[in-house]
């Protein structure tokens, strides 16, 4: 019974998720944000939309802990609860995770075909939601980290690119990690590069009226098609592991960079030894890894299928493979490992 309420807990958090994207489509946590008491028939009014349901929702958040119960039919937010469901510019920011999920139940039914036949399933092939939703989910931590801690504790980098150097963003989405880049380092040139051309489209878009013309573009291109030479960095964010050729990718990339050019592979959290990742984080990365890298790794020429939780002893094999011959851990999170690698 101990296990049962265990998987009732598990499908009581499953059914909620659904929910969360609602409030945050429809504007609910944000009608809330201020933190005063509310009831079903104000919080209606200021979002136009029905009563009931509403009152049913707030129902659902208050059972599940994201919203609080006050009594006489009124609801309110903490301000914490009200960072990580409305501040898309915190670090906390947990939405881009709940458009994540209702992508990957959508591939439910292919996926079970892939598992008999082996098959991958392409990035473009998944819901649109998912290219949107994992824009929103790395965002926040790139803003966060990108400028402040990753790239200074890169050897030397960060005065080259106040100096002026060439960057390419291999896999880049939605450009949120270029742009990041771009804004803060004005005499650097940044490039985007992203197989999946609804996602630069996206990009370029974003990118419209920053002032950032000047030293920034996207291309459609894949890790090994990539243009250009001479880069003094080339980065790879949360997608190398994705890649179903990851050694010829970075082993491109090295013939890619200047003679004392690095890449920055930023990896999703995991430890070498499995054991070590039987945890929340572990359990989140493991089941998207089976739901989204994965297939997508296997989709591609090579298919190595490396998985979200590689492990650094994996991710160095790769690159020493790839012609690397240095490789150190230069920083981390609770959600990414930043590597440095050198010819």
């Amino acid at each position: 019974m101990e296990f049962v309420f265990r998987a009732v807990g598990d499908m009581s958090a499953a059914a909620h998720a659904p929910l969360v994207y609602v409030g945050d489509q429809l504007g609910l946590f944000r009608a809330m944000a201020d933190g005063a008491p509310i009831d079903a028939a104000t919080l209606a009014g200021r979002t136009n939309t029905d009563e009931r349901y509403v009152r049913e929702w707030l129902g659902s958040q208050a059972a599940s802990g994201y919203v609080n119960y006050d009594g006489d039919g009124r609801y309110h937010l903490e301000p914490e609860q009200a960072v990580a469901l409305t501040d898309e510019s915190s670090p906390a920011c947990v939405l881009g995770g709940y458009e994540i999920l209702l992508a990957m139940t959508a591939v439910v039914p292919r996926l079970m075909e892939a598992f008999r036949t082996g098959e991958g399933i392409g990035w473009g092939e998944q819901d649109p939601r998912l290219f949107h939703g994992t824009a929103r989910f790395f965002r926040p931590g790139y803003e966060a980290s990108l400028v402040q801690e990753w790239l200074p504790a890169l050897d030397g980098m960060v005065a080259r690119l106040e100096a002026g150097a060439k960057v390419a963003d291999i896999g880049c989405g939605f450009g949120h990690s270029t742009m990041i880049m771009a804004a803060a380092f004005p005499n650097s040139r940044f490039t985007g590069f992203d197989a999946h051309g609804p996602s630069v489209e996206a990009a370029e878009k974003a990118t419209a009226g920053r002032g950032l013309a000047d030293r920034l573009s996207f291309e459609v291109a894949t890790a090994k098609t990539f243009t250009g030479i001479g880069y003094d960095l080339i980065c790879y964010f949360d997608c190398l592991h994705d890649m179903g050729d990851p050694v010829g990718a970075l082993a491109y990339a090295r013939k890619a960079l200047s003679a004392d050019g690095m890449v920055m592979l930023v990896e999703p959290y995991g430890s070498d030894d499995v054991a070590d990742n039987l945890n929340a984080v572990g359990r989140m990365f493991y089941s998207a890894s089976t739901m989204i890298c994965t297939p997508a790794s296997k989709s591609e020429e090579v298919g190595l299928a490396l998985g979200a939780q590689a492990g650094p002893a994996r991710t160095r094999e790769v690159a020493e493979q790839a012609g690397f011959t240095r490789f150190r851990q230069a920083a981390a999170t609770p959600f990414n490992l930043i590597y440095e690698l050198r010819p």
